[in-house]
């Protein structure tokens, strides 16, 4: 994993491996933050669906897709099943929240350790500076202090 590479002593990474450290560490960042959001909107899908179905007849038939094939049900047989998969996604965002908590501390760590600036997100904001010479918007660039 990336995180292994973030052990060894900074005197060993040359400027390319540390690029290429943190770069995985941030898509893997990146990656649990779409995986959570993703996984909220089923959240609030299913919660839309379970409300609609708490107001009908528990006989009353309804359709079920599981894996892509539709299937007929009654409400009684489907409610049970959706709000056990609410839960089973709630708690699953918490797993992964916690996950993501710890690979942007471990992004942050890794940082610091080999002192790593990115232009454009960590420099303090000069808008209320009249005086200072505006300069051009270039996006983010990953600086790398030489040891």
């Amino acid at each position: 994993m990336a995180s292994d590479g973030t052990k060894s002593n900074p005197k060993s990474m040359t400027n390319e491996q540390i690029f290429e450290t943190f770069q995985t560490l941030r898509k893997e960042q990146v990656r649990f933050g779409n995986k959570i959001a993703e996984l909220e909107f089923d959240l609030h899908e299913h919660k839309i669906v379970i409300d609609t179905l708490k107001e009908v007849d528990g006989d009353r038939k309804c359709f079920n897709m599981v894996g892509g094939v539709l299937y007929e049900r009654t409400v009684k047989e489907v409610l049970p099943i959706l709000i056990s998969n609410q839960e089973q996604i709630s708690k699953y965002i918490k797993g992964l929240t916690g996950v993501l908590n710890k690979k942007s501390q471990e992004l942050n760590e890794f940082k610091e350790k080999y002192d790593l600036k990115i232009r454009g997100q960590d420099e303090p904001s000069s808008h209320d500076d009249e005086n200072e010479e505006k300069k051009p918007h270039t996006g983010n660039v990953l600086v790398v202090n030489p040891m």
